[in-house]
């Protein structure tokens, strides 16, 4: 629908989510809190596995590439949040939102391509055993995780295309803690049936297709479980898998929530937000190092040939 006051904006304002002004101070604090512990953790598992021999496989490469893109899209989003605690903190430039939503769904679209790849990898660990080293060989590897990121690269860019190439109005009042496709889409001065009905598909393809393999994957994988007959070999299998299933889990119900449900409830959708673009890059390197048991003995390891 067109408007009369369109106009060229050059800057948005991000109004962020709901709070107490009391609360100003102690949420700045936690935000950041949150943002130096998420870089810290993540460097950490990084550092850890580059610089341990025993886990330099596979697996860990791909945590590896995890740990990244949890540094990344935390850097993205959660900056610009803190900031908005501040007096006018949380003003960006047009060509600051036009990044900030290529980066998160680009960040976001590699992650959702490198958990299935994960799956797939713990797959061939469990019911390939024989076969894994001459299918996950150093050049495969590289190859997959290289293609995660080109892939989310391609849907970001078509995303952000579809987007920006639409008329914005006088208001520029982002109702949400970053700029993203469905709080950027209310300020258009045009209609967005065809650019709601892409970023819904895109974003369900994407998204259903990569859990259905996940879940396909470790169908296979329990049934080869299952199958072991010693209690500690099936423990091990299954210790190796849980830490990635939670992540999932924690990655894909607030996916589902903010995109592939009809309408929206700005308030509700910022609290969401908030957990998968704060918290849940900060729970990833927790819940492997807690349920990683070769991270934990790598961890000590490292940390003691530090210690003069």
């Amino acid at each position: 629908m067109e408007c009369e006051n369109q106009t060229s904006l050059t800057e948005f304002v991000l109004v962020g989510f709901p709070y107490p002004k009391k609360l100003k101070g102690p949420l700045f604090i936690f935000f950041l809190l949150i943002y130096l512990l998420t870089l810290f953790g993540n460097l950490l598992i990084l550092l850890v596995v580059v610089f341990s021999p025993q886990l330099h496989k596979p697996m860990y490469w791909f945590l590896c590439h995890l740990s990244l893109l949890d540094m990344t899209v935390s850097s993205v989003i959660v900056p610009k949040v803190i900031a908005g605690f501040l007096d006018g903190g949380g003003v960006m430039s047009y060509g600051g939102c036009v990044c900030q939503l290529f980066f998160f769904h680009f960040l976001g679209c590699t992650e959702c391509f490198l958990y299935t790849l994960m799956a797939y990898d713990r797959f061939l660990a469990i019911c390939k055993p024989l076969h894994y080293g001459t299918i996950m060989n150093r050049r495969t590897c590289l190859f997959l995780a290289m293609g995660t990121w080109f892939g989310g690269c391609l849907h970001s860019m078509m995303e952000t295309a579809l987007v920006f190439r639409l008329p914005f109005g006088r208001t520029n009042q982002v109702n949400y803690i970053f700029c993203d496709i469905p709080a950027v889409l209310k300020l258009v001065c045009a209609d967005t049936t065809l650019n709601e009905m892409v970023t819904m598909v895109d974003v369900g393809l994407v998204a259903i297709t990569c859990f259905f393999l996940i879940l396909t994957s470790y169908m296979y994988i329990v049934s080869t479980i299952l199958k072991i007959r010693s209690a500690e070999g099936r423990q091990r299998a299954f210790s190796t898998c849980t830490a990635h299933v939670t992540i999932v889990v924690t990655y894909y119900v607030p996916l589902v929530f903010i995109y592939l449900r009809p309408g929206s409830q700005d308030s509700l959708d910022g609290v969401v937000a908030v957990f998968y673009t704060s918290l849940t890059p900060l729970l990833n390197p927790i819940i492997y190092t807690l349920r990683n048991k070769d991270i934990k003995v790598a961890l000590v390891r490292w940390s003691s040939s530090k210690t003069p």
